[in-house]
C-alpha cells in the first residue's frame, strides 16, 4: 500500500482488497502519485466520525462469487451498496460485475449501482483471454486492453456512456459517479483508464466532509 503524507486537495482512492487483482491497481496508482489505502472491513471504509475515509474506491478484477462470500459478512455488501451511491467507484472486470444492475449467465447478487446488465464469464475459458489495441473516446489514440475471462455487457441503460467497444459490446463504461471497464486495465502500461478515473473523482462535486454519514456509523450524540 502506498502511504504517501498527504497534503492538501491530495486524492486517496480506497482499493477492496478482499480477492483479486488489487495489488497491480495500488502500483499504477503510485505510478500518478496517488495514495492508496487497501479495504478489506466495512469500517475502513470510513473515519471514526462516521465518513468516507477515501474519495474514490476500486473493485478490482478477480472472482466475484469469491469477493461476494466475503461482502456478505458483516453487513459488508449494504454498506458497499450505499457507499457506491455517493462515492466514485470504479469497477474491473469482476469489480463491474458487482457494479452491474442485472448479472446473467447465471444470476448473481450484486451492488446494483450500475444500470447494465453483465454476462458473467463471457469470453469462455482463461485459455480465451487475449489482448487488444482498439480506439476509444479517451484521447491519446488506441488503447490497450487485457481480457482474462471477461464478462460482456449486453444492454446499458439511458444514462450509460461507452467509451469503448469489443466486436459491438461496450467493454468501458461511466455512468456519473460510477466507472466500469470488462478488461483490466491496471495490467497494463497505459494508465489513461485510471487517469479517467481520477478526473471522474476530481469532478465529483461532494467533499468528503459534506457526504451522508452511513446510519450504523454515525458517532454517538
Amino acid at each position: 500500500m502506498n502511504e504517501k503524507p498527504s497534503t492538501p486537495n491530495a486524492l486517496t482512492v480506497g482499493i477492496l482488497a478482499l480477492q483479486g487483482a488489487y495489488e497491480a491497481h495500488a502500483k499504477t496508482l503510485t505510478t500518478l502519485g496517488i495514495s492508496t489505502k487497501l479495504i478489506r472491513t466495512p469500517d475502513e471504509l470510513f473515519t471514526p466520525d462516521g465518513r468516507p475515509s477515501v474519495d474514490g474506491l476500486i473493485i478490482p478484477g478477480g472472482e466475484s462469487t469469491t469477493m461476494l462470500k466475503f461482502l456478505e459478512r458483516n453487513g459488508f455488501l449494504d454498506i458497499l451498496t450505499t457507499f457506491v451511491q455517493t462515492t466514485p467507484t470504479f469497477g474491473t472486470c469482476a469489480g463491474a460485475i458487482l457494479l452491474a444492475k442485472d448479472v446473467q449467465h447465471p444470476a448473481q447478487t450484486s451492488l446494483a449501482a450500475l444500470d447494465i446488465t453483465v454476462e458473467r464469464n463471457a469470453y469462455g475459458r482463461q485459455i480465451d483471454s487475449t489482448i487488444l489495441v482498439a480506439p476509444t473516446e479517451l484521447p491519446g489514440g488506441p488503447l490497450e486492453m487485457v481480457f482474462i475471462r471477461a464478462p460482456r455487457i449486453t444492454r446499458t441503460g439511458p444514462e450509460v456512456e461507452t467509451l469503448a467497444t469489443r466486436d459491438g459490446f461496450p467493454v468501458l463504461v461511466r455512468q456519473g459517479n460510477l466507472l466500469a471497464a470488462t478488461f483490466h486495465p491496471e495490467l497494463s502500461a497505459d494508465a489513461r483508464v485510471h487517469q479517467l478515473f481520477l478526473d471522474l473523482i476530481r469532478a465529483h462535486t461532494t467533499p468528503i466532509s459534506d457526504r451522508i454519514l452511513m446510519p450504523s456509523l454515525r458517532p454517538a450524540q
